[in-house]
């Protein structure tokens, strides 16, 4: 009963019915009440719908129940980063990481969490000379200007203010050169006086009359003349030169486009690499690439790329719905290398974090698809038909000391080995019955009936619920359709005469 709730649950939150989600689980662990992975499940759901705080108090209790299990852990981070309790969940995720290393929820949740604690540090005070040094109208005013024009034309200058405009703070180390002094002045409309402006200087007595300066040799007047001369204006062509970069990226994005959809695999990702190259900015490349891979069946070097993509990503703080694309394909890569039920885990984990940066209908197929196929494997991995027989044997010897939910438990586990037993799902309904669970009984009793409908005891049973139910008249049809495969048993023949007792009146 709490797998039931539980399966309830899971499709709740795979619909992304949060609330509902959280009662199915709720009710999943009054019936078990030490299993953690419904306290996970819950902790997931409360995170989902923002109550943190709730969230935090199960993967507390996940934590408790299973602390050598990695994704308490990751539902602890979680918690902890929705409150805002950074450095908790830098701690939870690292002793998650402790656990399995190579788990890409903790690292992603990690890498989160310590980009939130870089973000909460206090920003760098403002530079005091405003946005003088910002943006592209710096390099305008410099070359609208003829008294800087020139310097434009020097690169150890422009190498200067460039690194002036990307750490205003650190001017006073260039303010000795007379360029960025003038250059200064110009962004900020403040004429400094020259150097050389000092006719009004006082002159201290005694002080011998300057001696004329010595005449200038030709080759160093030829020097200061080429100076004096006023160059052409120069366009910055640093932002020209990354937009053309850009712009190539793109067409080699196009040509792998073309490529890919030519089932030409390797010159798709020959161009994808090189618009990586040119532009790093753009994570499309990386997922477009490992689509490639994807289809090549190089499905570690798919997941690779899109671990890339997702770091570059936050980096970037690029769209969700990129970010959720990598993480698609990294879960449909992680499917595909399943080879038992086990090896679903992480697909699923990453098609539920995926869903979490993007709600996409195709993501949401193929997490469905996975949580489908690791069930059928864990029943094919589990099923042993002589275990089966086994359990259902010793149900039976409960049911007979009429010790009904211990027998129950052994029938639940018999039916775990071998799901096609139908005197298995009849012998639980009989206990249900017991124990006056009858909706319980009336639904082991019809699968009992819909795996083979030859059993007679099938009917037997779902009669005897029906008439417990107060429903006799489907009682008689459930009795008479029994008969019609066991024409003589004893069984159903007490049923048909029990229901012609109880409407007794009807013959007066």
């Amino acid at each position: 009963m709490a797998e039931e709730a539980k399966a309830k649950g899971n499709a709740a939150f795979s619909t992304g019915d949060y609330t509902a989600a959280v009662k199915h689980f709720t009710n999943a662990i009054a019936l078990s009440p030490t299993n953690h992975v419904l306290y996970s499940n819950r902790s997931a759901a409360h995170a989902s719908l923002h109550n943190y705080a709730d969230a935090l108090q199960d993967a507390k209790k996940t934590v408790e129940l299973k602390p050598d299990w990695s994704k308490g852990y990751s539902r602890l981070g979680a918690a902890h980063l929705g409150l805002h309790q950074i450095q908790d969940a830098i701690s939870a995720y690292k002793k998650g990481l402790e656990i399995d290393p190579n788990n890409e929820g903790l690292k992603s949740g990690l890498a989160d969490a310590q980009a939130a604690a870089s973000r909460s540090r206090a920003a760098p005070p403002p530079s005091p000379f405003g946005d003088a040094f910002s943006g592209p109208e710096m390099w305008a005013k410099l070359t609208a200007d003829p008294s800087t024009r020139m310097y434009l034309q020097q690169p150890d200058f422009v190498k200067m203010m460039q690194e002036i405009q990307k750490t205003p703070n650190n001017l006073n180390l260039y303010l000795k050169d007379q360029r960025v002094m003038q250059a200064l002045g110009v962004l900020l409309n403040v004429k400094f006086r020259e150097p050389n402006a000092g006719d009004d200087m006082e002159i201290p007595e005694g002080t011998s009359t300057p001696q004329p300066p010595a005449p200038e040799r030709k080759e160093e007047k030829k020097v200061e003349e080429e100076k004096v001369v006023e160059p052409e204006p120069m366009e910055v062509t640093e932002e020209k030169e990354a937009k053309e970069r850009k712009a190539q990226a793109v067409k080699e994005k196009e040509l792998g486009n073309a490529a890919y959809k030519k089932k030409e695999f390797e010159k798709a990702i020959e161009h994808y690499t090189k618009a990586m190259e040119l532009d790093d900015e753009d994570i499309s490349y990386l997922t477009n690439r490992a689509a490639v891979y994807l289809e090549m069946g190089k499905n570690a070097k798919c997941i690779k790329d899109c671990d890339k993509a997702v770091e570059r990503g936050r980096e970037l703080r690029s769209d969700f719905k990129m970010v959720a694309r990598a993480l698609t394909r990294k879960g449909t890569a992680l499917a595909k290398m399943a080879r038992c039920s086990k090896d679903y885990e992480r697909a699923i984990e990453t098609f539920q974090k995926a869903l979490t940066e993007h709600r996409n209908p195709d993501t949401l197929k193929k997490l469905n698809d996975a949580e489908k196929a690791k069930k059928d494997l864990e029943q094919q991995e589990y099923f042993d038909p002589k275990l089966a027989e086994e359990e259902r044997e010793k149900g039976n010897e409960y049911f007979k000391q009429q010790k009904y939910p211990e027998a129950v438990k052994h029938y639940t586990e018999s039916l775990r080995r071998n799901p096609k037993d139908p005197k298995a799902y009849s012998n639980r309904a009989a206990c249900y019955t017991k124990l006056g669970a009858l909706p319980e009984g009336l639904k082991d009793a019809e699968k009992c009936i819909e795996l083979d409908p030859t059993f007679s005891k099938g009917y037997t049973r779902k009669g005897a619920v029906q008439f417990f139910m107060k429903e006799y008249d489907k009682a008689l049809e459930t009795y008479q359709e029994g008969l019609k495969h066991d024409p003589h048993n004893q069984d159903l023949l007490d049923g048909v005469r029990r229901y012609l007792c109880s409407s007794r009146f009807v013959y007066i």
